[in-house]
């Protein structure tokens, strides 16, 4: 596997992405407190497939009907799971609005069965790692995740699960870079 970190697809500017797709990677990056982002400007490039895959993907985060917190960690360890240095970075910093604090990363990290972890939390993180690796949950895992989540909540768990594996192949793939922090 290759270790380049030089973007196969760069950021798109206004005349790539259109002026719509620019306004609105504006705009995310101000309310995230960076540049535009460069994974908006990247798939911008796609016109309005971006615009498609965004508003599912705000359906999950931040308008999920998951708890932000739930869904901070979730996403935290499917990045770590994946090496997602990118998408790591960006939600460790969204998940602090969220109420996730470094002690939390730190267990993210560890996983589902270290110390400190509410019972549906670590059901959550396990889900989380059967799905990333192996695609699936055994029963014994559902049975578990199913006492904390009714049906449209572990339907939900199930997708943003996926979309950010997705989301972490998407970015690794096409290398894309970190975003500058704006000045404060």
């Amino acid at each position: 596997m290759s270790t380049s970190t030089t973007p196969r697809i760069t950021p798109g500017g206004r005349g790539q992405v259109g002026i719509v797709n620019h306004a609105i990677a504006r705009g995310l990056g101000l309310a995230s407190g960076t540049e535009p982002p460069h994974l908006f400007l990247t798939m911008g490039r796609a016109k309005g497939l971006f615009r498609g895959w965004l508003h599912f993907a705000s359906r999950l985060m931040p308008f999920g009907k998951l708890p932000r917190r739930d869904t901070e960690l979730l996403i935290l360890r499917v990045a770590h799971l994946r090496a997602c240095t990118y998408e790591f970075e960006h939600h460790v910093h969204l998940g602090k609005r969220a109420g996730v604090d470094a002690d939390d990363v730190e267990r993210v990290i560890a996983g589902p069965e270290a110390d400190g972890w509410s019972p549906r939390e670590r059901a959550l993180l396990a889900a989380a790692d059967q799905l990333v690796a192996a695609g699936d949950l055994d029963d014994a895992t559902w049975v578990d995740l199913r006492v904390h989540l009714d049906e449209r909540a572990a339907v939900e768990l199930l997708l943003l699960v996926g979309h950010y594996v997705m989301l972490a192949s998407f970015i690794t793939t096409l290398r894309i870079q970190p975003d500058r922090r704006r000045r404060a």
